[in-house]
């Protein structure tokens, strides 16, 4: 951990709400003038598209099982780990894009000067020195793998994750509407998945500073057949902070309206208020932050 060059992460599945986290803290980086070094977590995936649906494919085919996303096989943890101590200690690393699409590889390409399809990942490069932290936002921002922790090296780590049946529920309108996915694909990419996110990604939450969690208030109990994701006014956020020594809960609950506490160490808000909260609870964190970083 670093005052001097701060590591923030923020890990949680595709569609679990890290994008507004992203947003909130984008938020609080123009308010506080401050200049990240953004990584995405994707960037850190061993195989791009082609090469991993060839993992797969090999895997099943020899009876094995075949890498997720998710977990180690087929992302490189011991480069997450790396990034972190070594922009903790130099503020400097290595990062890389991973297109997703085709609008991003043409940017890229352009910037690059390079011919790198959807799919492909930017060539390795350094990090621009006179940023003011780093940010990571992706899937194993606390990951632990053996003698690999790249927990360790974060400053602040948050957590962003629904129930499991609503990330079921996501997940299928996402990789139906946007990809063309039939259902039984689907499925079978949760089943595939499953052994990897109970071991890898559940363990992280255990890890974070704060977990933010969306709960829906109507019924998900067969994501399967749901017509619809429940919306953020059909759902309650449930806040937990690993340690509450310190924190201004009576605060908290003046300023975020309809909001109450469940445990000592847990605050529950409205679905639409999620991304106020996450101002409002990151904001002196950060500013504490960057004033220590300051003093150093």
């Amino acid at each position: 951990m670093s005052h001097k060059h701060p590591v923030i992460a923020v890990t949680g599945s595709s569609g679990a709400g890290t994008t507004t986290v992203k947003n909130a803290f984008t938020h609080i980086f123009r308010r506080e003038s401050l200049t990240p070094t953004v990584v995405e977590g994707d960037s850190f995936h061993r195989y791009n598209r082609q090469e991993m649906k060839a993992a797969i494919a090999a895997a099943e085919k020899d009876g094995r099982h075949a890498p997720s996303h998710f977990g180690a096989e087929a992302n490189l943890f011991d480069k997450i780990e790396t990034l972190f101590r070594d922009y903790g200690k130099t503020g400097s690393g290595k990062k890389r894009y991973y297109l997703h699409n085709d609008s991003e590889a043409g940017e890229h390409n352009q910037r690059l000067g390079t011919k790198l399809g959807s799919g492909e990942f930017t060539p390795w490069e350094d990090i621009p020195d006179g940023s003011d932290l780093l940010f990571y936002e992706g899937l194993h921002g606390a990951a632990v793998d053996g003698e690999i922790d790249v927990a360790k090296y974060a400053d602040l780590l948050i957590g962003v994750v629904p129930i499991v049946n609503l990330e079921w529920i996501q997940k299928i309108h996402r990789d139906s509407a946007e990809r063309g996915y039939s259902e039984a694909a689907i499925v079978d990419t949760i089943l595939r998945r499953m052994n990897d996110y109970v071991h890898y990604i559940t363990p992280q939450f255990s890890r974070t500073h704060i977990n933010f969690q969306r709960v829906p208030t109507v019924d998900t109990s067969n994501p399967f057949i749901a017509r619809d994701i429940p919306t953020a006014d059909e759902s309650f956020v449930v806040i937990r902070f690993r340690d509450p020594h310190g924190v201004d809960f009576p605060y908290y609950l003046q300023m975020i309206h309809d909001s109450f506490m469940s445990r000592p160490n847990t605050i529950v808000v409205p679905g639409g208020k999620m991304g106020f909260a996450m101002e409002v609870i990151l904001t002196p964190i950060i500013h504490d932050m960057i004033a220590k970083k300051k003093k150093k």
